[in-house]
């Protein structure tokens, strides 16, 4: 399958929703309060026979491939998933990142699937599956490593020009390691990122080990380093990625976690999600309640 990064596409670790992605959407969001359908949500997407996909367009997440088509690991799974419950179509719905959870809410789409991470912030405002991956940080650093940056502290160690994403879980990760919040690069997405690292203006961005060993394949001046967790206040940092469903569908997020714990069981999973350069190493058996504490 292809796995050509999108130019502009917004990565789904944001660790909060987006100010001003949150302000435009609030009309949109107060209003949806009204629609947000009552009872079982599984029978209605059944007699629908369609579910619509919120997807931030992120490779190698949930995506347009060179063909034009929807795809990625959370895409892909879904397409298994909800056939299995019932439901024959899906369509996927690209949107910003910080939009998934104002959307999800006002019914612009039925589910996030976009490997979205499981954190304490948003298990207040949506309901997880379990996670189908877990993730450890990785940097993008110019061949060779020259300042030796293995994880935060090193960077704060070495006063680097520190660059990482809209939104990212990694600017909480290096300011939590001592880096000024206002001395960091925001950019745009990890292609971005790469190029700024290339081109010398910063020193080194943080991303998802998966991200940045993808985007540096084809580069001759940058390397990723080896993936390593986060300390935050004392304690590593594992993240995991899954579903997100309104808090009323209970009883669709839990139909969904019975195929998904079925397809860890038996192998199904990994092999969906190796062709999108996911590891052995990346597949959990974490729990969204671990994750939403």
């Amino acid at each position: 399958m292809a796995r050509t990064p999108l130019t502009g596409s917004i990565r789904r670790r944001t660790v909060l929703l987006g100010t001003a992605a949150a302000g435009a959407l609030g009309a949109t969001a107060a209003a949806g309060c009204s629609r947000v359908p009552s009872g079982d949500a599984l029978a209605r997407l059944k007699s629908q026979r369609t579910v619509r996909l919120g997807i931030a367009g992120e490779v190698p997440y949930g995506y347009v491939d060179n063909q034009g088509e929807f795809t990625g690991e959370a895409p892909e799974l879904a397409r298994v998933i909800f056939k299995r419950l019932g439901i024959d179509s899906v369509q996927p719905v690209a949107t910003d990142f910080a939009s998934l959870i104002p959307g999800l809410n006002s019914e612009q789409f039925d589910v996030v699937s976009a490997g979205m991470y499981i954190n304490k912030e948003r298990c207040e405002q949506v309901i997880f599956a379990d996670p189908e991956y877990q993730m450890l940080d990785s940097f993008i650093v110019r061949k060779g490593n020259p300042k030796n940056l293995h994880n935060y502290e090193d960077v704060v160690k070495a006063k680097a020009k520190f660059a990482t994403g809209t939104g990212y879980a990694e600017i909480e990760y290096a300011v939590a390691a001592g880096f000024p919040e206002k001395d960091i690069v925001i950019l745009q997405d990890q292609v971005a990122g790469l190029n700024a690292v290339e081109s010398g203006r910063v020193d080194v961005f943080a991303g998802t080990a998966l991200t940045a060993r993808e985007v540096v394949k084809k580069s001759r001046k940058a390397e990723a380093t080896e993936p390593f967790a986060a300390v935050v206040d004392g304690e590593k940092k594992i993240d995991g990625g899954g579903f997100a469903f309104r808090p009323t569908d209970t009883e669709l997020r839990d139909a969904f976690n019975v195929e998904i714990h079925k397809m860890k069981k038996s192998g199904e999973l990994f092999r969906i999600l190796r062709p999108f350069g996911f590891t052995q190493n990346e597949m959990t058996t974490l729990t969204a309640k671990e994750l939403c504490r």
